[in-house]
């Protein structure tokens, strides 16, 4: 049974603990956040510990795995202080905010391979994952275009969009992830950025973007999110071959359509937010890194896999602010 920490209790952490709860080989036993009253709701609902203070979990000697939900610019810390105590780490996306941050982790650990796995949780969803092993298996042929589209039902509070990133760093990084997963590399990136929505016209930020990636073989794929979308929470995958296509669609509560004198193939609306849409995501990550674990191995995705998407998160951002396409 591995022992499970969470740094942080705020919604992403909630999601992680619930995870763990349902793992047969993991339990919840210590919860930290500097709101006291945050980590205790938490930790209670459990039946685990609560501190206001990281650094308990890190020292706790009933603690085997940590996994990182806390803000950004604490992720470098934190995975620092699980490597200093040997613990392994899943780590929330980003990286960090940004590369001088990324330069500061390389230059502490050194030579060393930090045990800690990024939270890409999109690569373990059912269907991106079977599109994935699908492709490997030669079912469409050799790979030429891949089509993310990502939109969220609604923006996030303004005070998150602020402390955020940006949405590049903080939404579209899954994406650019994703990417990676089938094209490689990214040797290129092009950026538009939208400011669409008046009521997000003083964040500072985009409310939606549109990204074309290429790598060195020419193969593209091109992201499309927004921060809003009547529909619902809107998740497709397209990859594209020379022999054929696949495609994920948005995964809804039932399959019934009604068809009566108003309308005709009405359906559920989509799952409503990434909470539901990749619950079962989040239960495959967190097997995965506690079979790493169990075997010694190296995690996937990596630091280094999470490096490379926030590369391409500030080429998006200088692409976008610039109108050109930025070389990597």
């Amino acid at each position: 049974m591995f022992k499970i920490g969470i740094i942080g209790a705020g919604r992403i952490a909630h999601v992680h603990a619930n995870a763990v709860s349902a793992h047969p080989d993991a339990q919840l036993v210590m919860v930290a956040d500097p709101f006291g009253d945050s980590a205790a709701q938490l930790a209670q609902k459990y039946g685990a510990k609560a501190s206001t203070d990281p650094a308990d979990v890190f020292a706790a000697d009933d603690v085997d795995a940590v996994i990182i939900c806390s803000p950004t610019p604490f992720h470098v810390d934190h995975i620092l202080a699980a490597h200093a105590a040997g613990k392994p780490a899943l780590c929330e996306k980003p990286i960090a905010m940004d590369m001088a941050e990324v330069d500061r982790l390389k230059a502490a650990v050194g030579d060393a391979k930090p045990m800690v796995m990024m939270g890409f949780n999109r690569r373990f969803d059912p269907s991106f994952n079977k599109i994935h092993r699908l492709l490997e298996e030669g079912a469409i042929g050799d790979l030429e275009q891949v089509t993310i589209i990502s939109r969220d039902p609604a923006a996030p509070p303004r005070e998150y969009i602020a402390q955020s990133g940006g949405i590049f760093k903080d939404m579209t990084i899954h994406d650019f992830d994703t990417a990676r997963y089938f094209l490689g590399d990214v040797t290129s990136v092009y950026a538009v950025g939208q400011h669409l929505d008046p009521d997000l016209a003083d964040t500072g930020d985009y409310d939606g973007v549109v990204i074309v990636l290429t790598n060195s073989d020419g193969k593209s794929a091109t992201i499309t999110n927004s921060r809003h979308c009547a529909s619902g929470y809107d998740q497709r995958l397209e990859v594209f071959g020379n022999k054929g296509m696949l495609n994920a669609e948005n995964i809804r509560p039932t399959t019934v359509r009604l068809s009566n004198g108003t309308t005709t193939d009405a359906q559920d609306p989509y799952l409503d937010f990434f909470l539901t849409r990749y619950t079962e995501a989040y239960a495959y990550e967190l097997d995965a890194f506690l079979e790493s674990i169990r075997a010694g191995a190296a995690p996937s995705p990596s630091i280094d896999d999470a490096v490379k998407a926030l590369v391409i998160a500030e080429a998006a951002a200088e692409s976008a602010h610039t109108g050109k396409q930025v070389q990597l």
